[in-house]
């Protein structure tokens, strides 16, 4: 499963070989959450308010602390609350999906202080529920950045972008 976090929030699913695509393309950027106890922030999503991408993307951090995440120190308390968000979403696809990884990629992502205390929530929110090597003692290797860094979007799309001019030219043929 993959997560991009930045100036949206985009999912992925990779199962059997394929990416899981049904009626329209996934939109686990819009799942609803529940509100952190200390944030009477309402929301940026002009559909929900408060759905994921309302409450952890890049522009609803700018927007509630009045910064840019980068201009954040490491022990901020938006990384705190945004980690409550992301975890949330995280631990209904690990109960839905039975991801085998969870990559969370995107530029809100490239704060490093938040996979540990995302790891933390999942597990909080999990209870024990799925136990399993990888989520009860194994979560550093679970819950992981992307192989390929801040490039992993555009391999991504390159990636996407080969495999549609080989299937069009494979139709031409």
């Amino acid at each position: 499963m993959y997560y991009t976090i930045g100036t949206g929030v985009g999912v992925g699913v990779y199962a059997e070989g394929k990416l899981i695509h049904g009626l329209v393309h996934p939109e686990g950027g819009h799942i609803l959450v529940r509100r952190h106890p200390e944030d009477d922030f309402s929301g940026l999503c002009s559909f929900h308010g408060d759905c994921l991408e309302g409450m952890a993307a890049g522009p609803a951090i700018e927007a509630r602390w009045k910064a840019k995440g980068d201009c954040l120190s490491a022990d901020h308390p938006a990384w705190g609350i945004e980690a409550y968000y992301i975890a949330q979403s995280v631990s209904a696809a690990v109960l839905m999906y039975s991801p085998k990884k969870v990559v969370l990629g995107g530029g809100v992502m490239s704060q490093s202080q938040l996979y540990p205390l995302i790891r933390e929530e999942v597990k909080r929110n999990l209870k024990g529920y799925v136990n399993t090597p990888e989520i009860m003692h194994h979560m550093e290797s679970y819950i992981v950045p992307p192989g390929l860094g801040p490039q992993a979007g555009l391999c991504g799309a390159l990636a996407l972008g080969l495999k549609a001019w080989k299937e069009q030219h494979r139709a031409r043929s």
